[in-house]
């Protein structure tokens, strides 16, 4: 399995501000509902991925940082991916056929992608920001998150619209940048690979559903903490806080103790940023959905991923009335 690759967290904005306090205790309820059942209510069939078959998921920091600087920097994977998925799935311009792999100067544990130039000349960007003493990566968790940073992820949609000059301006390109729309169509990307077949491997679905278990996690973290709301008995009763947060995330988030600082702190910051991956995902379900219900048997995948990214980032319920205008 080749796995070697940093990779990107989102670039979003705090979508979900003006989210009604209705709105937002039913977000909570669903992302508590989902960590008690477990990942969207699927149960975990893979207790000997641990004790059987951990070793081939581990890579040394070292040979990340030199799949990350080598010369070229392109990931053969994501290379294989974009060929058979362009034409089939996506049209895939021949630009963002190109995506780096790097290793960020900074050591905050973040996980994030930076756009290509508007010529394109600097390609799209993975990067992976690792903590002081990390040498280890469980990387069965890492495919699920390339797919989400890379292809079919942020790189083909932010690349699309880079692309896109004949239609968007500059700032529908270069700039503007939903939430919703954003981080909800990299996580309906990595359902989107499972669905296409590329996470059969067990490992590989377990990263899967321990990304989505770490979203709903925070789906609760958000709306709990910065609306007040009140914490089950199990967390220790009373208002959600930073420390009730902490304890939330270190019972339902399988990471390493720097990288989950780094979340803690992330979402204690920044409002209504984390219950955006989840919505936004949610919602680009519906309207495919919708979009497939109207088209019957003309319907074509390709042709409403062509339609929808060649719009740019957009509020979703503006997406949904371009994509389903007759």
């Amino acid at each position: 399995m080749n796995h070697r690759f940093p990779t990107l967290f989102a670039l979003g904005t705090a979508a979900l501000l003006c989210l009604p306090q209705a709105q937002a205790q039913d977000w909570h309820a669903v992302g508590t509902g989902t960590n008690t059942n477990g990942p969207n209510g699927v149960p975990c069939p893979f207790g000997d991925i641990y004790a059987g078959q951990r070793a081939q998921y581990i890579y040394l920091a070292s040979e990340l940082t030199a799949a990350g600087l080598q010369a070229g920097d392109n990931i053969v994977s994501i290379r294989w991916v974009v060929t058979a998925l362009n034409g089939i799935h996506f049209d895939i311009p021949e630009p963002v056929r190109r995506i780096q792999c790097m290793i960020a100067p900074t050591q905050n544990g973040g996980i994030y992608y930076t756009g290509p130039s508007d010529d394109f000349s600097r390609p799209g960007r993975m990067w992976w920001s690792v903590p002081p003493g990390v040498e280890e990566f469980n990387t069965w968790r890492e495919k699920t998150t390339v797919y989400h940073e890379g292809v079919p992820g942020h790189h083909l949609q932010i690349g699309q619209a880079v692309y896109n000059r004949d239609q968007l301006n500059l700032w529908r390109r270069l700039v503007c940048w939903v939430s919703g729309h954003g981080e909800g169509w990299a996580l309906y990307a990595e359902r989107l690979m499972e669905e296409f077949g590329y996470m059969d491997d067990l490992g590989d679905e377990l990263g899967l559903l321990d990304g989505q278990r770490m979203r709903a996690t925070r789906v609760v973290l958000d709306i709990g903490v910065h609306l007040g709301k009140p914490a089950p008995q199990r967390w220790g009763g009373g208002t959600w806080d930073a420390e009730k947060a902490w304890e939330l995330l270190r019972a339902n988030v399988n990471m390493d103790e720097q990288f989950l600082r780094f979340e803690l702190n992330r979402y204690l910051g920044w409002p209504g940023q984390a219950p955006s991956y989840k919505i936004g995902q949610r919602l680009w379900e519906q309207l495919r959905a919708e979009a497939q219900q109207q088209a019957g048997d003309a319907f074509s995948l390709k042709d409403f991923h062509t339609e929808a990214l060649n719009l740019g980032s957009l509020p979703l319920g503006v997406l949904r009335d371009a994509v389903l205008a007759d």
